[in-house]
């Protein structure tokens, strides 16, 4: 670039010296002659002595000087640069920059003689650079919409050992059948599978900041991983299909946008409520970990955090602090998990059907959530509630709460959680510690989908908890283990059905225990072997004479595009 600098100094100096030019007749020539003939060539501008560092063009006469060295005086060491220009002068100096300048332009005819070949090739690649510029500009999907992608491979099994359980179990009951309820569970849903989850999420931004988010998915997980037999084996990247194994559609829609700089909403007919939060109360399984049980993606909290999905409005509040400072953060959102559905009510009044819904109806499958949360570098506090209206539920639990009080026919849910967590500044050998609770309290639900009370005892509270450590770059950059224990949703206090007979002493205990660590292959593929335990998931089901516990291994291969 100096070079062609170079050739524009000529005509730019002579442009600013012509305005100040002087007539002949109004100078001296003699002193021009002397300034022509016997001029004072300089190499610093210190070295004129009427010229200060505080005059405006200091700067600028300085440059020309050291850079250009085509700036001289006079003979007794000054510049005059106050006094007129005559157009001698403005000659003489142009002459002493077209010295310079025919120098430069010989170099550059030698340069580019010797480099020839060089700019030649170079020329053919910046024309072909152009060329397929344009042709992706002229085929691009959208200059609005970017593709993600991503597509799971699973494989794996689940097995089941202990004695025969209660009645209706697997098939199972007291006086017939030969086989116990683990033989029938291992018959109906033990094979080895080999299964697929694929997303494709359309990322849309018309401004820059907001985003319409499109999300297509299927799947064809029609077997343990999906929740089938025991809801605790389910895995969180699981799909069976938008409405049918390997059925692709909608599982995503909705549009976030900000509103000023601290407030943030997102609307949407088909829109997720633990993903329309400030914060995730959590650490475990995101970042560079991967989640395996979807009980572990709940934090601890089945009944608040339960993933209800339907049509939304949400609003997120985020304090403005400085970079590295801890601060305050609020989300709440509403879901209608029935929001599409236009009958509002079809004449039972025991019971919601699939076909009733609309939104703020009795029917609507409403959820509302809400969190407020304190987050700082290395660690997070949270606090959240939700109220989930009849027919809503608490994701994932024992059986035994699943069966007696899921799916709330009448009546309605208060849910409380508490959440936090800590992580190392650096990743090694030490983990981060995600700990979380969930408190559930049951009102109104005293009776079955026929509107006639319970005989046996119901469920009116259920708890919850887990803990989760997580090791980031273990044994290699972009590797992690994780290792998470707890307690699923289960039963903490019944009521006495109609019979008013019966132990409402809830023996609902169980643990869930997983182990995983993922291999980073590259940037793009991850391959992640898991091993997890379930000691009682059927809960009170299983008797108190009696046992069933579940075993599951599998390998996830997560590959992202």
């Amino acid at each position: 670039m100096k070079l062609f600098q170079r050739l524009l100094l000529a005509p730019v100096a002579l442009g600013l010296v012509a305005p100040m030019a002087a007539s002949a007749g109004e100078l001296d020539l003699d002193g021009m002659k002397k300034y022509a003939g016997k001029k004072y060539q300089v190499t610093s501008i210190t070295q004129f002595s009427d010229v200060q560092p505080t005059e405006w063009a200091y700067q600028a006469l300085s440059n020309l000087i050291e850079r250009y060295g085509c700036v001289a005086g006079y003979p007794d060491g000054t510049f005059r640069g106050k006094q007129p220009l005559s157009r001698w002068e403005a000659a003489a100096l142009l002459n002493a920059c077209l010295d310079r300048i025919t120098e430069v332009t010989d170099e550059l005819r030698r340069l580019l003689k010797e480099f020839e070949k060089e700019l030649a090739i170079l020329r053919g690649r910046v024309d072909n650079l152009e060329a397929k510029v344009g042709e992706l500009e002229a085929t691009q999907f959208s200059t609005t919409t970017k593709l993600q992608g991503q597509a799971t491979f699973v494989i794996g099994a689940v097995t089941a050992s202990g004695d025969r359980p209660g009645a209706g179990v697997f098939g199972s009951s007291p006086t017939f059948g030969s086989r116990d309820a683990a033989e029938k569970y291992n018959a109906q849903f033990g094979a080895t599978t080999f299964s697929y989850d694929l997303r494709l999420n359309l990322l849309t931004s018309f401004t820059g900041k907001d985003l319409l988010y499109t999300r297509l998915r299927s799947g064809n997980f029609d077997n343990a991983f999906n929740g089938n037999g025991v809801n605790l084996t389910a895995l969180d990247v699981a799909s069976n299909g938008i409405g049918g194994t390997d059925s692709i559609g909608i599982d995503r829609l909705y549009y976030r946008f900000p509103v000023g700089r601290d407030f943030t909403f997102i609307v949407g007919p088909k829109a997720r409520n633990t993903e329309s939060l400030a914060v995730t109360p959590s650490v475990y399984g995101s970042g560079k970990g991967d989640r395996i049980l979807d009980l572990f993606s709940l934090h601890g909290a089945p009944g608040v955090y339960n993933k209800a999905t339907g049509s939304m409005l949400a609003g997120i509040w985020k304090q403005n602090v400085k970079k590295g400072q801890g601060g305050f953060s609020f989300g709440a959102n509403y879901v209608a998990q029935q929001g599409f559905a236009g009958q509002a009510f079809d004449g039972d009044d025991n019971s919601c059907s699939s076909s009733e819904g609309g939104i703020g109806t009795d029917c609507a499958r409403g959820n509302f959530l809400a969190q407020l949360n304190y987050t700082a570098p290395q660690w997070n506090v949270s606090l959240a509630y939700r109220y989930g209206q009849q027919a809503t539920n608490f994701r994932r639990g024992t059986n035994f709460v699943a069966s007696n009080s899921w799916f709330l026919t009448t009546g309605d849910s208060n849910s409380v959680a508490a959440n936090a967590y800590w992580q190392p500044k650096e990743s090694g050998w030490l983990p981060s510690i995600s700990l979380g609770w969930g408190l559930n309290s049951l009102s109104g639900n005293e009776n079955n989908a026929l509107g006639v009370e319970f005989v046996d005892p119901y469920v009116t509270e259920s708890q919850s908890w887990f803990v989760g450590l997580q090791w980031n770059d273990l044994f290699g950059k972009g590797n992690a283990a994780g290792m998470a224990v707890g307690q699923p949703v289960f039963a903490t206090a019944l009521s006495r059905g109609s019979s008013d007979t019966g132990n409402t002493t809830p023996a609902d205990g169980n643990y869930v225990w997983e182990w995983w660590y993922k291999f980073q292959v590259t940037d793009n593929i991850a391959v992640t072997p898991a091993i997890f335990y379930l000691s009682r998931p059927l809960g009170q089901l299983t008797g108190d004479d009696n046992s069933f516990s579940n075993f599951g291994g599998l390998v996830q291969t997560t590959f992202k595009f």
